[in-house]
């Protein structure tokens, strides 16, 4: 007997707004979710938030052990590492449980553990068992991609889908691959409890998709406490008695690298879970990396099915996957027609430095419009120079003639909040800087910096004159 729903959802992460806004109005559906992992969703098990919990930690160490400018001398010994991993694990485990406590106990929710994997049209066999639904929720999610490289079944490496769960013991040795969000961030956790944390990048440079100017300043300051190998691609991997060994070639030379290694941290990218849910079994055409192709109002190739969050593949951020929710919402429960808009995504990389950025790059600018760029360095201000910072720096890039905000790229202290100001400006209907313009700002707080960039306009290019790194 197939077991008939209105709504079937896989993953609960974003999709769970969907379910509880329908719920909370009334509505008397019958629901089907599909988990087959923690409950909760990726952010919270096993992205955002146990990562952030972490760095904060590592933020902190960094602040002490730089105390001595300020004429602060501190003798600190970093906190216990077990401690530290199992108190970020024990929140993220208990929220975990609730949700899915909650799930298991609602009247008009079924809750299946298990792989979802579709055997027709609208029809799902979930650990043997088949249902199928009026509308699919496709909130499929991602999983590290995890390179096929000679050895790699014969070490020990992490991912972030287990790095949270099981490391428990500080490795005296770390080997990052990938030079992304997750490699920097995790990497500079464990470089500031005291690992010693080697990064591989195969391209050229770390943050590819940041703008170099960024990517290089990162780049340098990080390296203050971790190495940094670009243009190192992994090779092999090999065990010799209780020591793993990474090894790397040097794309400019063709030489090889071995690197030792405790600990070995896979971050080279996400990949689809479609190998697992099959969509195309139900007529959902994915792209030839498997990711689901939707249009601009979310929907997939069938009708009623809905894909959103990272199962597309495309900027893989909760608080994408959170708009495009209310996007599917509007447009699956509501009888709207709704664009997705994406001019507009900010994100953020939560090193220390931090780094922030929204809209588009220089170069891409350039292409499109015609541009001016501002630049302002956190030590112009007088809250930077308070801080006894230097070198960071905020860029925003402005339509010459509508002066329509069109991007911003910062690096330094609290980035991930200073750009907020101007991701709500891009959202306003003509995205304007005039408010910035016409409007004041607190002296001395660090967003004067923010404030500074726009006053501060030059053409594209000669920006690199009049700023110094």
């Amino acid at each position: 007997m197939t077991k008939h729903y209105d709504v079937i959802v896989f993953g609960t992460g974003s999709a769970m707004n969907i379910v509880s806004e329908l719920i909370n109005e009334g509505q008397s559906y019958r629901y089907a979710v599909i988990e087959n992992d923690m409950v909760g969703g990726i952010c919270l098990t096993r992205g955002c938030i146990p990562s952030k919990m972490l760095i904060e930690v590592a933020r902190n160490i960094r602040r002490i052990r730089e105390a001595d400018k300020f004429g602060i001398n501190v003798s600190y010994s970093p906190p216990d590492f077990a401690w530290t991993m199992e108190r970020v694990w024990k929140r993220i485990y208990k929220e975990s449980k609730e949700i899915e406590h909650s799930l298991k106990h609602h009247p008009l929710i079924d809750l299946y553990q298990t792989n979802g994997t579709f055997v027709g049209d609208y029809t799902v066999d979930v650990g043997g068992r088949e249902i199928e639904g009026e509308i699919v929720l496709l909130c499929t999610g991602s999983k590290p991609a995890v390179p096929r490289v000679p050895g790699i079944d014969e070490v020990k490496y992490y991912t972030n889908d287990n790095f949270f769960r099981e490391l428990r013991k500080l490795p005296r040795k770390t080997v990052v691959i990938g030079g992304g969000f997750v490699g920097l961030e995790l990497g500079f956790f464990l470089a500031m409890m005291g690992s010693q944390v080697t990064i591989l990048q195969r391209g050229e440079r770390i943050l590819k998709e940041e703008e170099p100017e960024v990517s290089e300043l990162l780049q340098r300051d990080l390296s203050r406490y971790m190495e940094i190998k670009t243009r190192h691609e992994v090779v092999e991997f090999r065990k010799n008695g209780d020591r793993q060994i990474v090894v790397a070639e040097n794309k400019l030379t063709g030489e090889n690298v071995e690197l030792e290694a405790d600990a070995i941290l896979v971050a080279s990218g996400r990949a689809s879970n479609s190998d697992i849910t099959k969509p195309e079994k139900t007529g959902v055409k994915t792209d030839e990396k498997g990711w689901i192709i939707v249009d601009e109002y979310l929907k997939t190739s069938k009708e009623g099915i809905w894909a959103f969050g990272d199962a597309t593949g495309k900027q893989m951020y909760k608080h994408k996957a959170n708009y495009e929710s209310i996007i599917v919402y509007r447009n699956a429960f509501k009888g709207e027609e709704v664009k997705a808009r994406y001019d507009a995504v900010p994100h953020a990389i939560f090193t220390e430095p931090e780094v922030a950025s929204v809209g588009l790059r220089e170069e891409e600018a350039m292409k499109k419009y015609d541009i001016l760029v501002g630049i302002a360095g956190y030590e112009e201000t007088a809250k930077g120079e308070a801080m006894m910072v230097s070198d960071y720096f905020v860029k925003v890039i402005l339509d010459r003639e509508t002066f329509r905000i069109l991007g911003a790229h910062i690096i330094g202290p609290e980035a991930s909040i200073l750009i907020q100001e101007i991701v709500n400006l891009m959202y306003t209907p003509d995205g304007s800087a005039e408010p910035i313009y016409n409007g004041m700002h607190i002296h001395p707080a660090l967003s004067e910096v923010v404030e500074r960039a726009f006053f501060h306009l030059h053409e594209p290019g000669e920006w690199k004159k009049h700023h110094h790194h």
